[in-house]
C-alpha cells in the first residue's frame, strides 16, 4: 500500500491524503464518520480515475486514519475546515465532490462554501444533521452523560472501535444543520441510498432532494441496500455515476 503524502493546513489539521493527477473535471472522496481513506469506495474511484486519466483526491480528516490529531476533538466545522483546505490546495479547477454518510454532509457545506470550483455533487447514503437524529434518538441518561460528562461512548457496528458523541460535536452540528429548508445549490447532485440502510433513513435522500433548489437532482434507491453501498455492484454503480456526471460537466 502506497504511503500518503501529508498536508500541514493553517487551521492546525496535518492531513494525509492521496492525489491522482488527471484532467479535470476533478473528483474529492469524503468519508464517513469514523472512516478513512482507504475503504472500498474511495479506492474503486481512484481505480477509475487511473484507469480514465482522471485527477482525484481522498483524504482523511482529522482524527480520522492517518491524519492528526484525536477524533474525539473534532466537529463538523473542523472537518469542514479540512475539507475547504484540500479543495483549494490539492485540486484545480471544477470538481465533483462524492460523500459518503457524514461526508455527504460535508460535501454540501463545501458545495455552499466553494459554489466557483464544486459543479457537481454525489451522496452515498448522505446524512446531512445526523448529530440532531442521533440527539432525539438518546435516553434522558446518555444525553445527561453528554452534558455532564462532555461525551457518550456508544458501540459500533463496522467496526472494534465504539463511536465517540462530544457535547461540542452535537452542539457544532446544530449551527451546521443543512437539511431544515431549501439548499441552494444550482449544480447535478446524485443521491445513492439503500433502502434497508440501518443508520440513515431512505427517506433522508428524498428530503434533501426536495430541499435541494436545483432542478438537476436524482435519488438512486437500491433496494436492499445496506448503509456501506460496497458489494461489488453497489462500487460498479457508483463509478458509472461518478463517471457519467464528470462526462456531463465537459
Amino acid at each position: 500500500m502506497p504511503k500518503p503524502s501529508f498536508m500541514d493546513t493553517d487551521h492546525g489539521t496535518r492531513i494525509a491524503y492521496h492525489r491522482t493527477h488527471g484532467a479535470g473535471p476533478g473528483v474529492v472522496f469524503l468519508g464517513g464518520f469514523m472512516s478513512d481513506m482507504e475503504g472500498s469506495k474511495a479506492l474503486a474511484l481512484e481505480d477509475w480515475a487511473r484507469r480514465t486519466g482522471r485527477g482525484f483526491v481522498r483524504f482523511d480528516y482529522q482524527g480520522h486514519g492517518q491524519s492528526s490529531g484525536t477524533f474525539a476533538d473534532g466537529t463538523i466545522s473542523l472537518w469542514l475546515q479540512d475539507a475547504l483546505a484540500v479543495i483549494d490546495r490539492l485540486t484545480t479547477g471544477p470538481q465533483t465532490l462524492v460523500g459518503s454518510s457524514m461526508g455527504g454532509w460535508v460535501a454540501l457545506l463545501a458545495a455552499k462554501a466553494r459554489r466557483a470550483r464544486v459543479k457537481a455533487l454525489v451522496g452515498i447514503a448522505a446524512a446531512p444533521d445526523f448529530t440532531l437524529w442521533h440527539w432525539d434518538a438518546l435516553t434522558d441518561t446518555e444525553r445527561n452523560t453528554i452534558l455532564t460528562e462532555g461525551r457518550l461512548l456508544v458501540p459500533s457496528d463496522y467496526g472494534p472501535d465504539p463511536y465517540v458523541f462530544t457535547r461540542a460535536l452535537f452542539e457544532d452540528g446544530w449551527q451546521h444543520r443543512v437539511n431544515h429548508g431549501p439548499i441552494h445549490l444550482d449544480i447535478p447532485v446524485r443521491l445513492i441510498q439503500g433502502t434497508a440502510d440501518p443508520d440513515v433513513p431512505w427517506q433522508t435522500a428524498l428530503s434533501i432532494a426536495d430541499n435541494l433548489t436545483g432542478e438537476d437532482t436524482e435519488v438512486i434507491l437500491v433496494p436492499g441496500g445496506d448503509h456501506r453501498l460496497s458489494r461489488d455492484v453497489d462500487l460498479a454503480r457508483l463509478v458509472r455515476v461518478v463517471g457519467n456526471l464528470v462526462e456531463g460537466l465537459r
